[in-house]
């Protein structure tokens, strides 16, 4: 048999490590703009056109390279930052495994211009798929210029798995950002299709957080600061006030590398243990400076996931220095076990016009919970409500016709998996004639014909929104309700283009809104149903969830916003709910498709028959 091992080819495998290289636009991106901060530059320019699919440029003012560097650059492993194993664990810059030039090179058209700034002339240099088409000198500024077009031209399926310009621009954006963070001293700046989209000045970290998501945020952030030997922890972390619902602001940085950690995370959301509600995340923006030796960056390809020698640690010491912070600014409650807190703010002390009076202790000496056995409690003493009233004992619920209750059948499974009744109209329609309370501000509670029906109000609400808006958002028609005071609405450059994107299912949905220039907006009216007061937080979470979700398809989107704006809409927990709007809720429920589930499968009702009452008194 003859042999059938062989070696690939340079330009094979070349396109083969640029599968996991270059996976997408801003992938180039990140590995160019780390090439121009690598090299010194204090200016870079970022040139996008059709979110990258057919121009990336990259400019910058760096130490530029050699003829043959300029050359050397696009060879595998080629790399100027590692010269033996040693090495490889005091990385202090972001490039060094020598990969992405050479990957780049094998999946696009690329031309390369630098000059070095004691060089009278510089390096003009045209590849193509791994292949050199030329070199020769050139008159150039100091620095390099390299440009990449017709990204994955020769491999079209690579191309076809590419998503939509809007997507794989906010990708880029991204990237953008990351890198304009960790390098808040540099300028940077970001056009795409002929138009600005970025143009950041240098100045400091809060200066650059402001420059990229706007000026809301700047009474927005608390600094973060502590050092210990092992380990140093500044930032700005975001008042709990500001959380969001999804994880759109949240940046690790480690050694000016950004990052991702879920162990990390999770200490920080341990910070904000009590302060946050379910289901929020803050935003921060942490920089993690350690020892090199103590981290290992060379686990991935995208260098984005790194490996700590002593993880426990530095959990410990970055959650106790976001507890610091929250409690130093106000945001959280500071402990101080030195002193008795219990009874801060009071003067116990006696004055001499003070009277020592008895306590006064009012009851009903008549009351005999056994001397009215037809139900009625006896009157409440005056300046108390009946519902107060110790004596006050709920009717009693005639037993007569118990033997004609049937019972209720089974249902198809919900959402969850679990078996829900199918109720009668009868049962499901409680009359005016009918019992019908509230219990703890929170569940309708209803007499049914074979028991109790109890149905959660927030829940039941939700699903009846997400019903009406799905409707609304499928047919284009809605209703808005026009704000007395219009609502302003700044945004970051990202949501500002994610607002252009939804602004046709917004209309659609309700919202009235008015550009006023590229990051500032009014909100002018919101569908009927919303509290025009949360109406810029809506929004915003509506931004978060297309952001994170990343749909374009029709339906999804309709979805999606249904479920946010009935989340945000719905009757919360705790609010009073008269008669007739208990009734009203009642009805809409069981007018929707699916009345026994929330959109995101929680359950919205429970029946409890008179036959598991007894056998529960009877236990």
């Amino acid at each position: 048999m003859a042999d059938i091992i062989q070696l690939l080819s340079d330009a094979l495998a070349n396109q083969i490590a640029a599968g996991e290289v270059v996976q997408r636009p801003a992938s180039a991106v990140k590995e160019l703009l780390e090439n121009a901060v690598d090299a010194g530059a204090d200016d870079i320019q970022l040139v996008v056109k059709d979110a990258g699919k057919t121009l990336i440029q990259v400019v910058d003012n760096g130490c530029g390279m050699s003829v043959t560097d300029a050359r050397m650059c696009f060879e595998r492993h080629a790399t100027s930052k590692i010269k033996d194993i040693n090495d490889l664990f005091r990385i202090r810059t972001f490039g060094f495994r020598g990969e992405a030039m050479a990957s780049i090179a094998a999946v696009a058209q690329v031309e390369l211009r630098t000059r070095r700034t004691e060089d009278e002339l510089g390096t003009h240099l045209r590849i193509e798929g791994s292949n050199y088409l030329g070199q020769e000198p050139a008159q150039l500024p100091a620095g390099t210029n390299i440009l990449i077009k017709n990204l994955f031209y020769n491999i079209p399926a690579r191309r076809n798995f590419l998503k939509k310009d809007d997507t794989e621009f906010r990708n880029i954006c991204d990237e953008f950002l990351r890198v304009a963070l960790s390098q808040s001293n540099l300028q940077l700046s970001l056009v795409h299709n002929n138009n600005d989209v970025y143009r950041l000045r240098p100045g400091n970290l809060r200066q650059r957080i402001v420059g990229i998501m706007g000026d809301q945020f700047n009474t927005s952030l608390v600094p973060v600061d502590e050092s210990t030997p092992m380990l140093k922890v500044h930032g700005f972390i975001g008042k709990p006030n500001t959380a969001r619902k999804s994880k759109g602001n949240q940046y690790f940085f480690v050694n000016n590398r950004y990052i991702r950690d879920p162990y990390l995370h999770h200490a920080v959301m341990g910070a904000y243990a009590g302060l946050l509600p379910e289901g929020a995340h803050p935003a921060y923006f942490l920089f993690l400076e350690l020892d090199p030796k103590k981290v290992d960056v060379n686990v991935h390809p995208t260098k984005t996931e790194v490996k700590f020698e002593e993880e426990q640690a530095l959990y410990a010491i970055l959650q106790s220095a976001i507890k610091r912070a929250l409690s130093q600014y106000n945001v959280a409650p500071s402990l101080d076990f030195e002193r008795e807190t219990g009874l801060d703010g009071l003067d116990l002390s006696p004055k001499p016009t003070d009277q020592i009076r008895q306590p006064q202790i009012s009851f009903n000496p008549h009351y005999n919970p056994f001397s009215n056995p037809g139900g009625q409690a006896p009157a409440a003493p005056s300046g108390s409500s009946a519902g107060s009233y110790p004596g006050s004992a709920p009717k009693r619920t005639s037993t007569d016709g118990w033997q004609n209750l049937y019972d209720i059948g089974q249902g198809d499974s919900g959402a969850a998996g679990q078996q829900l009744p199918l109720l009668s109209s009868e049962e499901t329609h409680p009359t005016s004639e009918k019992p019908l309370f509230q219990l703890h501000r929170s569940y309708i509670v209803s007499q049914i014909k074979s028991g109790l029906l109890l149905i959660d109000q927030q829940a039941a609400h939700e699903r009846i929104l997400y019903e009406k808006y799905l409707q609304q958002l499928s047919s284009g028609k809605s209703a808005s309700q026009r704000l007395l005071f219009p609502e302003p609405l700044e945004l970051s450059t990202i949501e500002a283009g994610m607002l252009q994107e939804l602004w046709d299912e917004l209309t659609r949905s309700g919202f009235v809104l008015q550009r006023e220039n590229d990051l500032h907006y009014q909100i002018q009216g919101v569908p009927t149903e919303l509290v025009a007061s949360d109406a810029g937080q809506l929004l915003r979470n509506i931004l978060d969830q297309y952001r994170l979700n990343q749909t374009h398809d029709p339906k999804a989107l309709h979805e999606q916003m249904a479920r946010t704006l009935a989340h945000n809409g719905g009757v919360k927990s705790g609010k009073i709910l008269q008669k007739a709007e208990m009734q009203q809720l009642i009805d809409e429920l069981f007018a929707c498709e699916n009345p026994y589930y929330t959109p995101e499968g929680k359950q919205t009702l429970l029946t409890l028959t008179l036959e598991e009452v007894m056998q529960r008194l009877k236990n």
